[in-house]
């Protein structure tokens, strides 16, 4: 190769680079920003900040935890659904559990996904005076899960167990499993650091409702941890507490509701919504809590 041809396709390259720096680096993005300003987009293009006489104190994008320092729901507030992002609601930290349907049994490290859904629903039904019992799950809030320990049959089934233990629920003074026996067989409670992975694993259904009123959302967290939106289900069974707390009627309070209730996008597609943000905002706005 002359220096001459050398020298031509390094210019060429050059000049490849320069245009397209310019197209990309610069006319693109100013392109974008140029109709981020149009009239209806700016404010989404910034953020959906909302403010507060003139101060930012959220996005309509993001949700937020109302709890205490001591991390207790604050009574005047409707809640958000679980976050794992960070501490919750972290934005740097968006993200899920990583936890699936096969999580449920709990190690010392981290409570099993069936736990946490669990626990979730049996407080959330002290809180808001409901049933938060659910299929799965023990009257204490822990999976409801056997570790049946014996001879298998061909197909893996312990037909014959010869010792049963609730892996979930690990010794304690005066603590009783959740079930008496199983298959004839007393039921024993877990000792900490004991490995039951020889048995097989059997969750049990128990007396739960098929429909928990507790719904799916109040105790499962969204895949980025920051969805700031809640069912109508959801929403409904916080509608009492929140107006106890606020000294005002169940019925003034389910106005704000759906005020701020949205419907499928296009129609079709997710579910109907409430965005919690917003909703609290316009609660204190128009019947701030007393003390």
């Amino acid at each position: 190769m002359t220096l001459t041809n050398l020298v031509r396709q390094h210019w060429a390259a050059l000049r490849a680079l320069l245009v397209f720096t310019a197209i990309l680096g610069v006319g693109y993005p100013v392109f974008i920003w140029l109709v981020a300003q149009a009239p209806g987009l700016h404010s989404r293009a910034e953020g959906s900040i909302v403010t507060v006489d003139g101060t930012p104190v959220a996005s309509e994008l993001i949700g937020q935890s109302f709890t205490d320092a001591a991390g207790q729901p604050v009574p005047r507030y409707f809640q958000s659904r679980p976050s794992a992002a960070g501490t919750g609601y972290d934005p740097t930290a968006s993200g899920a559990s990583n936890l699936g349907p096969e999580s449920i049994v709990d190690t010392p490290s981290q409570p099993s996904l069936l736990t946490q859904v669990c626990a979730r629903s049996a407080a959330i039904g002290r809180l808001e005076g409901v049933d938060g019992s659910r299929p799965f799950c023990t009257g204490t809030g822990v999976g409801a899960v056997l570790s049946v320990i014996g001879p298998r049959d061909p197909h893996g089934i312990v037909q014959h167990p010869t010792r049963v233990v609730s892996v979930n629920e690990p010794c304690a003074s005066g603590h009783r499993p959740f079930l008496t026996s199983y298959r004839g067989v007393p039921v024993q409670c877990a000792t900490p650091g004991e490995n039951y992975a020889i048995g097989q694993l059997v969750p049990i259904r128990g007396a739960a409702p098929a429909q928990p009123q507790v719904p799916a959302d109040a105790v499962t967290a969204s895949g980025s941890g920051l969805d700031p939106d809640i069912s109508p289900a959801y929403a409904e069974i916080q509608v009492a507490r929140v107006a106890r707390a606020r000294h005002i009627t169940a019925a003034q309070v389910r106005a704000v509701v759906d005020r701020h209730r949205s419907g499928r996008q296009l129609g079709f597609l997710g579910e109907p919504r409430v965005n919690v943000v917003a909703l609290n905002l316009d609660l204190d706005r128009m019947y701030p809590a007393v003390g």
